[in-house]
């Protein structure tokens, strides 16, 4: 009897273990899984040398705000969390307004057709993906408008990764993915149909700098919609728990510093494009895009000890438990930010390039 009631008890312990960390520790849509997790590019035994280095340019704040200095702070981040976001996201890394009776998958794949509903893009045209991540949009997208989709993302990592997903997914004909500095595009002037930036563009020291490079290579009578995560006009700078959560949100997101609202059109108009549109959809009637945020409060602890569990193992790389509690310190930060109406993620501006060059 006590031999049967052992192996009972130790065959349910390791059903249990089995259903936590293949079922419940899957991504949202089975990108990776929690014994996969890695530091991208990084090699295990740097991790954590590495996510301390990232801590380390926030003690020189300069430093962040230059052109130079940037590309190896985002890479890095990535490098990071990417594994992480995909386990516990999924593979389009932004918000998304909630709708109801939608799941967050179909909300997300709303938000993202939506984008290229935008530019007014046909089959085969060519578009530009700005900052495509592991490339969730960029499939929705080419599934969505069977255009041909070029992403460029500054991380490597993401770059084998979103190949893998558009193999699996039956798109890698429609997409292809460069890995670059979307601040130095290798592709030629007016070479794309149209182009979009989901929640990307926020990582580029000067946001004129990265728009200059849109508007060099879209096609003369071109659009280009970018999603922008902003300050409201809600912020004070003289509040200091609006800078709490402002200086939270950029740090824990690799952030050279948030934009206020106000700056993005005029950036736009500066570089050449004329702006068609502009508003912010998490703005009601839009559901909030927090609510994910919130209901992931009970996942995050199972995760967390489950990337405890790994990590003491030896199967998940030293320092990943340390990012993961930064991501979700960070989501604290982005529930108040959208809680207090002082931060939004998907501040849309929809761009045309004039025809011909504007006459000085």
């Amino acid at each position: 009897m006590d031999t049967v009631a052992l192996l009972c008890t130790g065959a349910l312990l390791a059903g249990g273990v089995y259903w936590f960390v293949c079922v419940l520790g899957s991504a949202e849509q089975k990108g990776k899984r929690a014994v996969d997790l890695s530091g991208g590019s990084i090699s295990s035994e740097n991790v954590r040398d590495n996510y301390n280095q990232y801590w380390s340019f926030f003690r020189r704040p300069k430093e962040i705000e230059t052109t130079e200095k940037v590309p190896d702070f985002v890479d890095t981040f990535y490098n990071l969390v990417t594994d992480i976001y995909e386990w516990g996201w999924g593979q389009s890394f932004h918000f998304s307004p909630s709708i109801a009776g939608k799941s967050n998958r179909d909300a997300t794949r709303l938000h993202e057709e939506m984008a290229v509903d935008l530019i007014n893009v046909k089959p085969g045209d060519r578009v530009l993906d700005v900052g495509c991540g592991v490339g969730g949009p960029m499939r929705a997208i080419a599934a969505h408008s069977r255009a041909k989709v070029v992403g460029i993302t500054i991380n490597d990592y993401q770059v084998k990764r979103a190949r893998i997903h558009n193999k699996k997914a039956g798109l890698d004909s429609l997409c292809e993915v460069v890995c670059g500095n979307f601040l130095e595009m290798p592709f030629p002037d007016n070479s794309f149909d149209g182009a979009y930036s989901i929640e990307a563009t926020c990582h580029a020291p000067k946001l004129e700098e990265v728009y200059a490079e849109i508007f060099r290579v879209l096609k003369p009578g071109t659009m280009y919609v970018s999603y922008e995560w902003v300050t409201t006009e809600k912020y004070r700078g003289d509040n200091p728990e609006h800078v709490d959560i402002i200086q939270g949100i950029e740090r824990g997101d690799a952030l050279p510093g948030l934009r206020n609202y106000l700056d993005i059109a005029e950036t736009a108009r500066k570089v050449g494009f004329e702006v068609v549109k502009e508003r912010d959809l998490a703005q009601p009637p839009a559901l909030p895009w927090w609510t994910r945020l919130k209901m992931g409060r009970i996942a995050y602890w199972r995760n967390h000890i489950l990337v405890m569990v790994l990590s003491a193992l030896g199967i998940a790389p030293k320092g990943t438990l340390d990012v993961h509690e930064m991501l979700f310190n960070t989501a604290d930060f982005l529930t108040r930010g959208g809680d207090s109406g002082i931060f939004s993620p998907m501040h849309m501006i929809l761009c045309r390039k004039p025809e011909s060059p504007a006459s000085s």
